[in-house]
């Protein structure tokens, strides 16, 4: 049956009337016919064959029970068992009450009773029904993911509040599996591998929870949500799911991360139990030794310290509670070691929990992408600074100054700082720039072009914590860099570890070969100052000579020290 729909006027739903008396069907059908397309079946038999030739169109079944050939219970038994036409909803003819009951047994959605009454009664049950109908389609649509089968993740938080509902003594777990890096799975194996791994673990995540209360979803492309009857160990379902995955072709290498939130407490709302789930799977993130982790108070704790400091990052800035120390350099070529340079260090004496350290809040900012904020505050800090050096106390040393991966993205870097000296009456002699290493091993070609670009302005171009990276020695040749600053974890084994020493004394041989000098940090005894100075070490930082001090008291070294350029 071909049918033409003009995209102007609304859609037309498909009825069947199936009734073995002609006068019932034409009576009903007049009623319809005006809203619907409607189709009509003399018997059941005849039905089946129109309802499955039109499956796909059908909105609604008009249905009497008593027909020769084939009776409506019959219809609707073959309905009920077949997956595709069970969806349709039936609306049982009868005038017999006493078959309301096993029909709505049978699965029908409503009756209309004979006689027939009012049309717009008529009309207006058979609308609801089809509403009904549709919208219980719309939602089993939106209920399920496709790929997988679990629950989408809106669907997942109501039905994990409707448990709780039903089970309020339960003890639950909310748990996050996460697949690492699961981009370059697709990009390695493709993406129909992709689904068929995520198909995978579905399947073992639906035998883990038959038999317990419990449900799941799939959340993102790589992530699934668990939200069940307390487990003592997951470790059965990471086996399993390892298990089938090994069974792969090419044997893939696929790494799994759990998150669990143990014993749920029932006060916190659904969402806020996974975001605490998800803080225990994140500590796995770079951690090859172990899959699964928990939350705990000390996680929670530090969740709500790390958000209060991201939240506060620019009041900070505008109040001036960042506050720049320097640690002097020195020279140690010589016959006596000479304050030749420093480094701005920050410090934030934040108004709740006093004096925090740059290790707490530089890598949470670094992950935030707000750490270019603080970098700038600090040029200019330092830059103001060593202006007042100069015209106060007519001497001063240069000042290095981090700059983070996240600022050599900035096409107007080089400008901005440029400027940043213009306005304090300074040249690139007066401060120096210092990358870390790991900076350089992503994109290298990128990053090579940025720092090109600041040296040809005369900055010079420190390489902070060299040697802390894989690639240091195979990326050298290639780095534009003007001084190695060797990690300080060398440092604080080479009066105790010979290998430690020989390797200190090998990037030294290396670094003159290359025709660099060499900053040691992180020197805090006498024994690594003379060993040092033994390898021919240039520079050297550390406790040894000094802390991080305010500018008051580094005003003190300037005046005590000649200042070697």
């Amino acid at each position: 049956m071909e049918m033409n729909f003009n995209e102007t006027e609304e859609v037309r739903r498909f009825v069947l009337i199936v009734d073995d008396e002609y006068i019932n069907r034409e009576l009903l059908g007049s009623m319809l016919e005006d809203d619907y397309h409607v189709l009509y079946a003399v018997n059941g038999k005849e039905a089946l064959e129109v309802i499955r030739e039109n499956a796909s169109l059908l909105s609604v079944i008009c249905l009497d029970l008593m027909m020769p050939e084939m009776n409506g219970f019959e219809v609707m038994e073959v309905l009920h068992q077949d997956e595709v036409l069970k969806h349709i909803p039936v609306i049982v003819l009868t005038a017999e009450q006493d078959a309301e009951v096993k029909s709505l047994k049978m699965g029908a959605a409503d009756f209309i009773k004979k006689p027939y009454g009012a049309p717009e009664i008529i009309r207006a049950r058979v609308e609801r029904i089809i509403e009904l109908s549709e919208d219980r389609k719309f939602i089993k649509a939106a209920e399920r993911d496709e790929l997988t089968g679990l629950y989408s993740q809106s669907f997942f938080y109501e039905y994990a509040d409707i448990m709780d509902r039903y089970h309020p003594d339960l003890k639950t777990d909310a748990v996050i599996l996460n697949i690492d890096h699961f981009h370059l799975v697709n990009e390695i194996y493709g993406r129909d591998f992709g689904d068929e791994v995520l198909i995978l673990i579905a399947e073992e995540i639906r035998k883990f929870l038959a038999g317990s209360e419990g449900l799941a979803c799939r959340s993102e492309a790589d992530t699934f949500f668990l939200y069940l009857s307390h487990k003592e160990s997951y470790e059965p379902l990471l086996k399993s799911i390892n298990q089938e995955i090994a069974r792969k072709p090419g044997n893939p290498n696929i790494r799994l991360r759990i998150g669990i939130y143990s014993r749920v407490e029932h006060d916190i709302d659904m969402e806020k139990r996974f975001s605490c789930a998800k803080l225990a799977c994140n500590t796995l993130r770079g951690n090859f030794m172990h899959y699964i982790a928990y939350y705990d108070i000390t996680l929670r704790e530090k969740s709500i310290f790390s958000q209060r400091l991201i939240n506060d990052i620019r009041d900070a800035l505008d109040n001036h509670q960042f506050e720049v120390h320097y640690q002097p350099k020195y020279n140690i070529t010589g016959d006596e070691p000479v304050l030749c340079s420093a480094e701005a260090l920050v410090r934030w004496q934040h108004p709740e929990y006093g004096l925090i350290k740059p290790k707490v809040f530089l890598p949470l900012f670094e992950e935030n992408g707000l750490v270019s904020l603080l970098d700038h505050y600090v040029w200019r800090e330092t830059a103001k600074q060593i202006q007042t050096w100069k015209k106060t106390l007519g001497t001063y040393v240069p000042i290095s100054v981090n700059v983070s991966r996240i600022d050599l993205y900035d096409v107007n870097l080089a400008d901005y700082l440029l400027d940043l000296l213009d306005e304090y009456e300074l040249s690139p002699r007066d401060i120096y720039l210092e990358l870390t290493e790991s900076a350089y091993s992503n994109d290298t070609n990128q990053l090579i072009h940025s720092v090109e670009a600041l040296r040809r302005e005369g900055f010079q171009i420190e390489m902070d914590d060299f040697g802390a990276g894989y690639s240091s020695l195979n990326m050298l040749a290639s780095m534009p860099v003007d001084v190695l600053k060797l990690d300080m974890d060398f440092i604080g084994h080479i009066e105790d570890d010979p290998k430690a020493y020989r390797m200190v004394k090998l990037i030294m041989d290396m670094a003159e070969f290359i025709e660099v000098p060499v900053i040691a940090e992180g020197v805090e005894t006498a024994g690594q100052f003379d060993l040092l100075k033994e390898c021919d070490c240039d520079i050297i930082q550390g406790y040894y000579f000094s802390k991080p001090i305010p500018a008051k008291e580094f005003e003190a070294l300037l005046l005590e020290n000649e200042f070697e350029e």
